[in-house]
């Protein structure tokens, strides 16, 4: 979608700090940060909510948690433990309706810190 900004980020064409990338994904540093390791995971391709995956594109959910185990190793938080969150719509927090996912780490999480 040409105003999503996930997509722009994917294509290039708005900067970020890349944390991982292959053909389907990018991970990169969440620009306001909720915890010391902060780091968005998003398919290349726009799906807009984990409600819009489908048997066509299923596969892009393994390719996304292989990339958080990759995420955590690179920002060596896989021992040491961490959290993912999906928001879906605007009832679950979404606030940017590109599919992602966020890795959070680095220091003991509070309960309410999702």
């Amino acid at each position: 979608m040409e105003d999503c900004i996930f997509c722009k980020i994917a294509k290039g064409e708005i900067p970020c700090n890349k944390v991982y990338e292959n053909d389907r994904i990018l991970a990169f540093d969440d620009i306001t940060p909720m915890a010391p390791v902060h780091v968005i995971i998003i398919p290349k391709q726009h799906i807009p909510t984990l409600m819009d995956v489908s048997h066509e594109n299923m596969d892009i959910i393994g390719d996304i948690f292989s990339a958080v185990e990759e995420v955590a190793r690179i920002k060596k938080i896989d021992k040491r433990g961490f959290r993912t969150v999906i928001n879906c719509n605007e009832e679950g927090g979404q606030v940017i309706f590109h599919l992602h996912l966020h890795v959070l780490g680095g220091e003991k999480l509070k309960d309410d810190l999702a």
